[in-house]
């Protein structure tokens, strides 16, 4: 049958509770839009799509050293972003104003992984972004981003990156961490 994959950072709890502070009250604003729910927030680093079952088993292998050779780093979110474009806009998005570097870092080592294992990572060139939520038909957005803009900047320290299984339901995606890899010398902390 196999398995949806992603790599991902996720925010820390605290995090996603401030941020949510923000997003609730707007989630029935807009019919046009889905809003992500909290604990679907995440920084993808490398979208694998349907993977065969058995066929990521490579890539586990290979995620350990990864995560042995990248140090915790700061990370933040904020400042509004869309995907196509602000007047048909399908997704919208906080961007990563700091510790995009780091980031970027790790999903290139996750991406070259991916690949040795065998498996083709999806979608074009790496954008760190938040997505906070979606369009089918894409909205007029210029609004949204302004609003977004106000939030501010929620910034919590990146010590693991996990593997998320992700069943699509007829609800929403289910998100389950397959295998969570604490970065080099992290203590274990509450997500």
């Amino acid at each position: 049958m196999g398995r949806r994959l992603f790599l991902a950072v996720r925010p820390t709890r605290s995090v996603c509770d401030e941020l949510e502070s923000y997003v609730g009250p707007r989630r029935e604003a807009e019919p046009g839009l889905r809003w992500a729910q909290p604990e679907h927030w995440h920084l993808t680093l490398a979208f694998l799509g349907d993977v065969p079952d058995g066929a990521a088993d490579a890539l586990v292998d290979l995620l350990p050293p990864i995560a042995e050779r990248t140090a915790p780093f700061e990370l933040g979110v904020g400042g509004a972003g869309c995907f196509p474009h602000p007047d048909a806009a399908k997704a919208l998005w906080l961007g990563v104003p700091v510790g995009a570097d780091e980031l970027e870092g790790l999903a290139r080592r996750c991406r070259t992984a991916a690949t040795r294992s065998g498996l083709r990572v999806e979608g074009g060139r790496f954008q760190p972004h938040l997505t906070v939520a979606r369009s089918n038909r894409g909205i007029v957005a210029r609004r949204w981003l302004a609003l977004l803009d106000t939030f501010g900047s929620f910034r919590w320290q990146a010590t693991e990156f996990v593997l998320i299984d992700s069943e699509l339901t007829r609800g929403g995606p289910r998100h389950r961490v397959a295998e969570r890899l604490e970065l080099a010398g992290s203590e274990r902390m509450p997500r």
